[in-house]
């Protein structure tokens, strides 16, 4: 596939969610997606964690042919950057500036590296491609669960 298709792709994919997120109130952001679950800010937060952590991931491996290194411990992030004490327009409003950064990038990545490996803690590798679906995907699934 292309550079453009994973680009238009991943960009369709958040502004699907961006319109969605848009229509969270502030007194339901406050409050949790599931009985003993994070607030539905601190689960935007998470997104945002993984926005910024995907950037260097997406641009190591775009400029280097490959990306190796850890995981990240969602739940200290969270918790570290206060996300439950932050306003919901606040958060979304960095989601999505960090995902319109990220779907540039995206589409900038020179199409000799779009199989590049992504390894992330030791798991098997992924295309660098597979590992931009993947964060679709998993910002599909928190976006529903925060919506839902």
């Amino acid at each position: 596939m292309s550079v453009e298709d994973v680009a238009a792709r991943f960009n369709a994919a958040v502004q699907t969610a961006a319109g969605q997120l848009r229509q969270i109130s502030e007194e339901t952001a406050s409050q949790p997606s599931r009985p003993g679950g994070w607030l539905r800010k601190q689960e935007l937060g998470h997104l945002l964690d993984s926005a910024q952590n995907n950037h260097q991931r997406i641009a190591i491996a775009a400029i280097e042919g490959r990306y190796e290194g850890p995981k990240y411990a969602q739940n200290a992030w969270v918790d570290l950057h206060g996300y439950a004490d932050m306003s919901w327009a606040h958060l979304l409003r960095r989601w999505e500036e960090r995902n319109w950064m990220l779907g540039r990038l995206i589409g900038r990545i020179p199409a000799d590296h779009l199989e590049a490996p992504v390894i992330l803690g030791g798991s098997p590798p992924m295309s660098l491609e597979a590992w931009v679906d993947d964060y679709i995907q998993h910002l599909q699934h928190h976006v529903a669960t925060i919506t839902g």
